[in-house]
């Protein structure tokens, strides 16, 4: 292989990535200017369907891209074609965009007792075998951005129900949300880290249902 190939090839994998931050970078940037002055907590509106998906898929740019960096890499690494990049980082955004249709369909402003339940069984979940599975699929190497998203919708969909439960244009339940998604995906399975966060987030739950004004960031129904 010609020295200039080969050093293509070698820099593919983080040119890719750097692309990819970088559009994560720019979906932050657009999430938080369509989220501004619509955090209504549990009570949000989420609008008309093209305002909401012209804010959640952003959003999940911002939240969801930073952890597919590995196996962006992986993937370009493996398929060494120039649309290599930009088919994983689309199949893989069109899941998640998907997944906002969903949202809009099913959801309903809500009190803090729907909340709170709905965030007891986001911890709860956290605990599941099917969790797991999908967690550890979520960090192997795959044959497409659409499956690689299919996966993680199964290692984060509890964390996004909480996310939806407690205040869906909320900078800082999003800022929360995303930590963590971002953490499962980079770090392998410790049952002594996993264990005390999903019994961190039930925790959360029981106190959004029976103290909602003592959780600080959490936004109350007017």
């Amino acid at each position: 292989m010609p020295k200039a190939a080969m050093t293509s090839a070698r820099n593919g994998p983080s040119r890719a990535v750097t692309a990819m931050l970088a559009l994560a970078a720019a979906g932050w940037f657009v999430a938080l200017r369509r989220m501004r002055g619509m955090d209504m907590g549990a009570a949000t509106d989420l609008g008309s369907l093209a305002f909401f998906m012209a804010a959640w898929t952003p959003m999940m740019a911002a939240m969801m891209l930073p952890g597919a960096a590995p196996a962006l890499a992986r993937f370009v690494r493996v398929n060494r074609h120039a649309l290599a990049a930009p088919l994983f980082a689309g199949g893989y955004l069109a899941v998640w965009t998907s997944i906002g249709l969903v949202v809009y369909a099913l959801y309903r402003p809500h009190g803090s007792a729907v909340a709170g339940a709905l965030t007891i069984v986001a911890g709860i979940y956290e605990l599941t075998p099917l969790k797991r599975d999908c967690r550890r699929l979520c960090r192997a190497t795959v044959s497409s951005g659409f499956r690689f998203g299919s996966y993680c919708v199964g290692s984060s969909i509890g964390l996004m129900a909480m996310l939806v439960a407690l205040g869906v244009m909320s900078v800082t339940w999003m800022s929360v949300v995303a930590a963590l998604v971002l953490a499962q995906k980079l770090l392998p399975p410790r049952v002594f880290v996993d264990v005390p966060v999903a019994l961190a987030i039930v925790g959360l739950g029981i106190a959004i249902v029976f103290a909602p004004s003592s959780v600080p960031g959490l936004v109350l129904p007017m």
